[in-house]
Formats: structure tokens, sequence, C-alpha cells
């Protein structure tokens, strides 16, 4: 069984390291730098990775992905695609050759956002362990792996674990062109037009946002309930960013109805009735929000809705309720989570020290 790790990079000399002592499980590493003007081809040669440069121009990612995936020999069994900023935790190829069964598709669980205690917070399945001669990358950027025939078999293997550590620092520029690319090459692909509108509220462009999220929940292919709460989410962020406060309401009690066991869209309401002083409100969405225990694993969650945020939230609308001891309890809770808030640990002290004063 050969299993091979490829991954595309550019000005990734500070990953390198890290990448490679998680991926050596694999019987070989290839890389394609697109780039780079840093150590990255250097440091991964020492290493012993083959390294293949090339600059795409203009750039896209699913050229660029295909590009690596056509370096690997053809007798590769599984080729197992990741970037420089995401580790595999340890024993991952043991584990895969002990539940591989011949599927062309594996998935495993993705830490996509993990918190200053290395804790997950977002984690869905991510689904890019594949066969060598069944797939190849679609869309400009947030590609996919498509499957080229109707042979297609898939398995989960949960306890692969890969762990995601993105550089904050570097620029999505090229993404909002990328995506009106990828949206004028498919305009009937309703994850594209779901993430072109996300981009443009990232821009600021609300309006233009709007428009476009619109345009994604009226396509026929736009049936994931998630997603289009997302979708109805970040049209009533807009209209908040807008202060269009009543259309933004509208549009969060939308995402409510199209999938009430998220707790995002209860807690993105609540974040804007916080915003606008209505703490009953606050009060009302939040504790429907913490009925819902369910962490689905998919990468809509947003990080409000499962760390200290609902909490502390809390806290604050049972202080102006004059619910105290009900402040109290939330606050204790919010520091569980996050025991390093400063803001929740001086929220805590200042209701202590009333209710001393009247008990």
């Amino acid at each position: 069984m050969k299993i091979i790790v490829y991954a595309i990079s550019k000005n990734e000399s500070k990953f390198v390291e890290r990448w490679y002592n998680s991926m050596k499980e694999a019987d070989d590493i290839y890389v394609l730098d697109t780039g780079s003007n840093d150590d990255t081809v250097k440091l991964l040669k020492e290493k012993g990775v083959k390294v293949f440069e090339t600059i795409i121009n203009p750039f896209r990612f699913d050229e660029a992905r295909n590009q690596a995936l056509n370096l690997l020999p053809d007798d590769t069994t599984l080729c197992v695609s990741t970037d420089l900023d995401e580790v595999f935790e340890p024993g991952w190829r043991k584990k895969l050759e002990e539940n591989y069964q011949g599927e062309t598709r594996i998935s495993y669980t993705y830490n996509w956002h993990l918190n200053e205690n290395n804790k997950p917070d977002v984690t869905f399945y991510l689904d890019k362990i594949h066969t060598r001669h069944d797939y190849k990358w679609t869309h400009p950027v947030h590609e996919v792996l498509t499957n080229l025939n109707a042979n297609e078999t898939r398995k989960i293997i949960s306890d692969i674990v890969l762990n995601h550590y993105p550089d904050n620092t570097k620029s999505r520029n090229n993404y909002l062109n990328l995506l009106e690319l990828s949206v004028k090459e498919d305009p009937n692909d309703d994850r594209n037009m779901h993430y072109l509108g996300r981009e443009c509220m990232y821009y600021g462009k609300y309006q233009e946002a709007i428009d476009t999220l619109i345009r994604h929940l009226n396509l026929k292919s736009a049936t994931w309930k998630d997603e289009r709460c997302a979708s109805m989410r970040f049209i009533g962020r807009c209209y908040k960013y807008l202060k269009r406060y009543d259309e933004a309401i509208m549009w969060y009690e939308k995402a409510i109805k199209e999938a009430p066991y998220l707790r995002d869209p209860y807690i993105e309401l609540a974040i804007l009735d916080y915003e606008i002083e209505n703490y009953s409100a606050v009060y009302k969405y939040l504790k429907e929000a913490l009925k819902i225990t369910n962490h689905e694993k998919t990468y809509i969650n947003e990080l409000f809705s499962w760390n200290e945020t609902p909490f502390d939230l809390l806290g604050i609308s049972c202080y102006h309720l004059n619910l105290l001891p009900e402040a109290l309890y939330y606050i204790d809770e919010a520091l569980k989570i996050n025991p390093i808030n400063e803001r929740v640990k001086n929220n805590k002290k200042i209701i202590e020290s009333i209710l001393n004063k009247k008990y």
C-alpha cells in the first residue's frame, strides 16, 4: 500500500518543520511550490521532500492542486492532500491502513479552529484522502475534489485527526476575484455563490453581499439547511452593519426557522439585541440557544456559538434585568470555558460586590 502526501506551497517556511514531522508517516511527500521567495523550497528539500516549482498565472487553486496531484506516481494507492499549516496527529498512517478496504475516498476529523488551549472549537469532516486516478480539483478558490466516475465509495475514519493552525497574517486579497470567477464559470453552483456573498460581506460590500446571498437562497440546488441558515444570518449581519435593525432581525428570525437545531442564528440575533440594549430578548434567545447541546460537525459553526460568548452575554443581560444570582451563575459558566477573560472576571467582581452588600 503506497500512501503519498501532496501539497502546494508559497512562502510557508515557518510551517515546514512542523508539517513535515506530521506527514513523514507517508511513503513519500510531494510539494508544488508556486513562487516562494523565502526558504520554503530549500527547507523542504533538506527534509527529502520532492519539490517542484512553477508559476501559475493567473493563479487559481484548482490548477495548482491538479498540477501537484499529477506529479504523483501512477501506482499510488492513496493520495493525501494537505496544506502546510495543517498537522496530522501521530499514528494517522496506521489508522488509515487498518481501516482502508478499497474505498476511493476517505473522510477524517478536521479541527479547523483550535482555541488558545489547543482545544478544537470548530470541527467537521474533511475528505481529501483519495485514490490516484478518480479525482480532479475544481473551482478557482474554495476548490473541491471532484469525482470523475460514478463508482465513488466513501468511508469515515474519525480517529484520523488533522489540526489546522492558520497564518492569520496571510492576505486573502485574491479570494474575492477568484470567487467572482468561480461564480461566472458556474453560476448554478450554490456553494460558491454562498462563499461569494460571504466574501462580499467581509469586504464591507454589504448591499452586494445581500444581493448575492439572496441569489444563493433562490438557487434550486441550495437545499442544505445549514448553509441556507448561514446565508440568512449573513444577510442579517449586513443589515446590522447598515444599521437597518428591523430588517436584520427579520433575517435572523428567518435563519432560526430554517435551522432551529443550530445555535448560531439564536446567538447572532442575541448579539444584535445586546448591541441595541434589548436585554430581555438577549435572555430569551440565549436560553433557547443553550438548549441545543449537539455540536454539529460542519464548517458553518461560528466560534461564538461554542465559546464563552452565550454565557457572558447571559450574565450581562441578567445583570440589566436585575437577576443578579443568575447573572453570577452564567458568569461562572463563562469562566469555566475561558478562565483568563479579564472583562468577565471583572464583571464577576462587580456582581459579587453588589450581592454582598444586598445580602
